[in-house]
């Protein structure tokens, strides 16, 4: 029976088309308004640092795949549906009056184009959305370099696993998604239109359906075939077990044939539904789909497991023993641990026995020990040497190397960035967030193995940084000459700054050489005195005194993404970045140094490790790094971001990686050659932090020799947990681990000291020391790594880093000064616990600071814990703790290039910045701060009157051993310092 033609839907007039129109038009500005304005303001911001090679590349890229996936998957729907409405039935068969059908039917045949066309389009605009999020994977592909390296199965140079095989899996997952849409809308087609009933006994299908529909099914079982080729490969990158990364036996003796016969069976099943749609038998087809399915899970499944279960398993370590070797080479080279790049020095006794002339004689290691904490030492910096309240520094300061007067020694180095988070309720107004306090001013160093007694007795206890800033006003004030210290990009820059424009209209940056007149004259930012732009950006921060503000004048500015991190990874984002940047001064200007690394998660047999995990420890300060799977890792870029101006200068540092060849193919000119790097640049180099961290997680199993002993796992090491924070001398809790340490020291087997990171390692699920890495900064062989492997069986264990800890604070000497040191109102905070070889053995040096319990503390060095060979010396001097653990006169040996019992005035950054003077020039305690004479000035006058009461409080407190009374009085005298300079500045 045939339906009862419907009435056809009114047309729609032309004033509601026009005002549907006009609504579409609205609706698509809304959900595309921000797209395209962060667009604009991307484009603007990469012109603003010379790569919209990049933008333009990476935009030409995912325009293409949006078109390319979104036609793929729409235009093979618009077929299907376009197919299915033109074989549907002339009359379409009803089992009742009223057809529940009907009215849908209705709709779609009064405007067949709005849905055989609407429907299409929408779905390959949801498909192109996501399609060109795989930009990455396509350029990849396009400029794929060969590795030279084969793999161990199918005999493939690497390339072909890393960049092509991702490729095809891309492509085929997409017309997977196509196939599966099309059959979608052709089923729900035929339905609509009489093509496939459900009444009945069954059901019925007309013939043009059941061809359209297995047609269908056999393409996508066709291809299924193909997948089934490639997941061959793809098991070169499996992990069937725990244990390693690759095809295990298994895979190789079942899952690879299963593959093989499965892509055969699906050939054949393709074959059947492509026979039963024509010859009109749908029992041939039902047979195929049956036989694809129990063969999948007999081959893919059963097969496997059995032979898992009752052939591998009880004979593991022979069966695995081959995949085992290739996981071993893969890994070894992924990460660069091979021999080319080890050297293992299994000779290294760890002698307890050192005598003080040896101790004596070691030039290198001792005179360098470092007793400052990059970790701790920011809010010191911030209170000594910040000055002004809106100046700030990271919560985590950085080590790096100088030569300062002829010498190369450690230094604590910061910039000392804008902090506008720091400014008074009474500052926080807009103009000065973003027109007023626009820029740091300075570059801040102190010696590593240095703190400051200028202000304290002979005997007394506690230390500060040496810090001295190079700035506007003393450029050399660090001993470290800066002639450009302003700092408008940096760790802290998180919101935008205007900056520049007319002098006389603009508000002028505050400035401590200029007195807030300063103009900014670099050319970093985009241009901003234009009404267009400052349109833009008053909507893109939601601000609008942007907009209407006067003080924006002609030749403004505005500076945005200013973190050096953030810079980088727009710049290259194909880099994964170092997760701690460091200043450093280049050519008297101060530049960013960030490290980049190229990774992959598909180099076959290579192990698969979490890049989140693998770099987690208990330091902090420091961006967390992603939980991204990795298993090929090379530090292949040093990139510069100038602080001033926001340059950023990408250098090749591994010109032989096949990853960056292929980036430099795909953004040509992004990454200058490895010979442009200056040697002043090349010379503050370090060697990366997470880069070390993934090497040494894979170090502590893939330094064993064999596949049997890699299985047994019984010679594998573990990162030891931080013992200095809370919970870490429990071995049972999930205490974070130990973080590397850059030391400036000798390592055996080197002529002299270097700049050096560095770890210690135990031996798994056990406390005591396995082993000690280091990999060189130094630029004559920068990426060393040496590791010095202790012996294992019937020599004396030494002690590790929870052990020594327990040990200093069982210590009777520490015990009684931890208790006189620690009280209700000071903080004891233990410092980093640095492992050193030195005489054959290994010494163990830990700083410890006090901090009161107040919001203008900050810490102070009290103690030095040093042990050896089980020897322990507690003091508050580096020399008398080796003096306790080696006997009198031994700590002699670590008077090194900058004094650590130095002079000074005691502020950390006087007004001059001079350098303390030798030590053997040093004044007398008592004559180091001379309090000045009454000036009859009255606030000079109370300014005196304070700093002798401070002088004479600290001299008391020293006498009687009171810490915490010292901190206050230190505290006090340098409050009153600062007040009798504000006096006398404001006299003169």
């Amino acid at each position: 029976m045939a339906t009862r033609p419907s009435a056809s839907l009114p047309k729609l007039s032309r004033r509601a088309r026009v005002l549907l129109i006009i609504a579409a038009v609205i609706v698509l500005l809304l959900l595309l308004g921000a797209r395209l304005l962060d667009t604009y303001v991307d484009w603007l911001w990469y012109g603003e640092v010379g790569a919209r090679g990049v933008f333009g590349t990476i935009l030409l890229t995912r325009v293409v795949t949006f078109f390319a996936t979104g036609a793929l998957v729409g235009g093979l729907l618009a077929l299907s549906l376009w197919l299915a409405y033109r074989t549907r039935p002339v009359f379409v068969p009803v089992t009742s009056m009223e057809d529940p059908l009907a009215r849908y039917r209705s709709t779609v045949v009064a405007r067949p184009k709005l849905f055989g066309i609407g429907i299409p389009v929408v779905a390959g605009l949801i498909a192109g959305a996501s399609g060109q999020s795989n930009w990455e994977v396509v350029q990849m592909w396009l400029h794929g370099t060969e590795f030279g390296r084969t793999d161990p199965v199918f005999g493939k140079d690497a390339s072909f696993f890393t960049f092509d095989l991702p490729f095809y899996g891309w492509v085929l997952g997409w017309i997977f998604v196509a196939l599966i849409v099309s059959f979608i809308g052709a089923v729900a087609t035929h339905y609509l239109f009489g093509g496939i009933r459900l009444a009945g006994r069954g059901g019925e299908i007309s013939g043009p359906a059941r061809v359209h529909l297995l047609v269908l099914v056999g393409v996508f079982v066709l291809f299924k075939a193909l997948e089934f080729f490639f997941d061959r490969y793809q098991l070169l990158q499996a992990g069937r077990n725990d244990l390693f990364t690759g095809a295990a036996y298994t895979d190789l003796h079942a899952g690879m044939p299963a593959k093989l016969i499965l892509l055969c069976i699906c050939v054949l099943c393709a074959i059947a539904f492509f026979v039963g749609a024509f010859l009109r038998n749908i029992q041939l087809p039902a047979i195929a789909l049956v036989l694809l399915l129990l063969s999948g899970l007999i081959l893919g499944l059963a097969w496997p497991a059995v032979l898992e279960q009752f052939s591998v398993r009880p004979n593991a370590n022979q069966k695995e023993a081959t995949s085992i070797e290739h996981n071993m080479e893969a890994t070894q080279y992924a990460y660069q641990l091979d021999p080319e790049h080890v050297e293992i020095d299994e000779e290294y006794t760890g002698n307890t026995e050192a005598s003080p002339e040896e101790i004596r004689a070691d030039e290198g290691t001792i005179p360098n020990i470092r007793i400052l904490d990059p970790n701790v030492l920011s809010p010191t910096f911030t209170q000594r040497v910040g000055r002004e309240n809106f100046y700030g520094f990271p919560e985590k300061l950085d080590v790096d190397r100088y030569t300062v007067d002829g010498e190369e020694q450690a230094y604590i180095v910061a910039a000392k960035e804008i902090n506008t988070n720091g400014l008074a309720e009474n500052q926080q107004t807009w103009i000065n967030r973003h027109l007023v306090y626009t820029h740091g001013n300075g570059f801040v160093a102190a010696p590593a193995n240095t703190v400051d007694r200028a202000l304290e007795d002979a005997d007394s206890d506690g230390g500060y940084p040496l810090a001295r800033t190079s700035d506007t006003q003393n450029p050399e004030g660090a001993g470290i000459r800066v002639d450009e210290p302003r700092i408008y990009y940096g760790e802290l820059a998180t919101d935008y700054a205007i900056v520049g424009g007319t002098p006389g209209q603009a508000p002028g940056e505050y400035d401590t050489a200029t007195d807030r007149s300063y103009l900014y004259q670099g050319k970093g930012g985009v241009p901003i005195d234009n009404l267009f732009n400052r349109l833009v950006f008053a909507a893109q921060y939601g601000e609008r005194n942007i907009l209407f503000s006067d003080q924006i004048s002609e030749g403004a500015k505005i500076m945005y993404n200013r973190d050096p991190r953030e810079r980088v990874e727009k710049v290259a984002p194909w880099l994964t970045v170092d997760s701690d940047p460091y200043p450093a001064v280049i050519d008297g200007r101060i530049q960013w140094i960030v490290d980049g690394y190229t990774t992959l998660n598909n180099y076959p047999y290579s192990q698969l490790t979490s890049l989140g995990g693998a770099t987690e420890d208990s330091l902090t300060g420091v961006a967390r790094q992603q939980d991204n799977r990795i298993n090929y890792i090379r530090n292949s870029v040093k990139a510069t971001v100038d602080a001033f101006d926001g340059t950023v200068t990408l250098y090749a540092m591994d010109e032989n990686d096949p990853v960056l060849q292929t980036w430099m193919k795909a953004f040509p000119g992004m990454v200058q050659p490895h010979e442009t790097i200056s040697d002043e640049l090349r010379a503050h180099f370090r060697y990366p932090e997470d880069m070390f961290k993934v090497q040494r997680e894979l170090l502590t199993k893939y330094h064993v020799k064999n596949a049997q002993e890699f299985y047994s796992t019984q010679t594998f090491w573990n990162v030891p947990q931080d013992p200095t924070i809370e919970g870490g001398l429990d071995p049972n809790s999930d205490t974070a681990n130990q973080p590397p340490y850059y030391v400036y020291a000798q390592a055996p087997g080197q002529d002299k000291p270097t700049f050096q990171i560095t770890s210690a390692l135990t031996p798994l699920a056990r406390q005591y020391l396995a082993a000690w890495m280091t990999v060189s900064s130094d630029p004559e062989d920068y990426g060393k790594m040496t590791v010095l492997k202790l012996p294992t069986g019937g020599g004396q264990q030494l002690e590790g880093p929870v052990q020594v800890q327990n040990a200093f604070q069982s210590n009777p000497k520490f015990t009684q000064d931890r208790t006189l040191l620690g009280n209700q109102s000071v903080d004891i905070i233990y410092g980093n616990l640095l492992t050193l070889p030195v005489a054959g053995g290994f010494l163990y040096v830990e700083p410890v600071y006090i901090q009161q319990r107040n919001a203008q503390s900050y810490p102070q060095l009290a103690r030095v814990l040093v042990s050896f060979g089980g020897r322990i010396g507690v003091a508050s001097t580096l020399n008398e703790a080796l003096d306790e653990v080696f006997g009198e006169g031994t700590g002699e040996a670590a008077t090194g290039p900058a004094q650590e019992e130095a002079g000074g005035d005691g502020s950390g950054d006087d007004e001059q910045q001079q350098a303390p003077p030798p030590k053997d020039e040093q004044r007398e305690p008592d004559q180091q701060k001379t309090p000045p004479q009454d000036s009859g000035d009255s606030d000079m006058d109370q300014a005196v009157a304070d700093i002798r009461a401070a002088l004479r409080k600290l001299k008391n407190a020293q006498q009687s051993g009171d810490f915490a009374a010292q901190g206050e009085a230190l505290e006090e005298l340098d409050a009153a310092t600062r007040r009798y300079e504000e006096a006398a500045g404001s006299g003169n």
